[in-house]
C-alpha cells in the first residue's frame, strides 16, 4: 500500500523548497565577517527550538566587566556587530543574560538582578542597532542556573548574552 506512491503536489513542492528559513539564518550568522572575527567570543547552534548565539566572556576578551550589566567596549562591539547580523534576518528573538557561580559583590544586587541587566543592556544595543521591537518576544536573567560548562560554572565562558533566534519554517 505505501510502496510506489506517486508523492502529492505538497509533498513534491516541500521537497524542491530548499533549506529552511531557519537553515538559511544559521548559514548568514555562520559566514557574517564580525561573528567569524570575534572568534571563540561567538557560539553559534542549531536548537530543536531554533538558533542559540551566545556572546561569551573569555579571559582575553572580556564582554562584561566582572559585577556589572554593561558591555565593555570588546562586548559592545559584539553585540552590535550580532544585531546587524540578524537586523535583516527572519524570525523572532529571546534575550538571555547569564553570569557565573561568583556572588554578586554588590550587597543587596544578586546575580539574578546583573543577569537581567546584561540582558537589557542586550535589548537596548539590539534595538538602537536596527532590529525591530517587536521582534523581540523575551528578556530574561538566568543569574548562574545554565552554565555552558556545568562542571566549572566559576568560569569566565558562562558570563555571557544568548540570543535564541525561532524562525518559523
Amino acid at each position: 500500500y505505501f510502496h510506489n506512491r506517486t508523492p502529492d503536489v505538497a509533498t513534491a513542492v516541500a521537497v524542491q523548497s530548499g533549506p529552511s528559513a531557519a537553515d538559511r539564518v544559521f548559514s548568514a550568522l555562520s559566514e557574517n565577517p564580525a561573528l567569524i572575527a570575534a572568534g571563540s567570543s561567538v557560539m553559534l547552534a542549531k536548537e530543536a527550538d531554533g538558533i542559540r548565539i551566545d556572546l561569551v566572556d573569555t579571559a582575553e576578551r572580556p564582554l562584561f566587566d566582572r559585577a556589572d550589566g554593561r558591555f565593555t567596549e570588546t562586548g559592545l562591539a559584539l553585540a552590535r556587530a550580532t544585531a546587524i547580523a540578524l537586523a535583516n534576518t527572519e524570525g523572532t528573538l529571546t534575550l538571555e543574560g547569564h553570569t557565573d557561580a561568583f556572588p554578586s559583590l554588590t550587597q543587596g544586587y544578586s546575580n539574578w538582578e546583573l543577569s537581567s541587566d546584561r540582558a537589557n543592556e542586550a535589548r537596548r544595543i539590539f534595538e538602537a542597532a536596527g532590529v525591530a521591537a517587536e521582534r523581540i518576544r523575551g528578556v530574561a536573567g538566568l543569574a548562574d542556573t545554565r552554565p555552558i560548562i556545568a562542571a566549572q560554572p566559576h568560569l569566565p565562558v558562562n558570563r555571557r548574552v544568548s540570543i535564541l533566534v525561532q524562525v518559523e519554517g
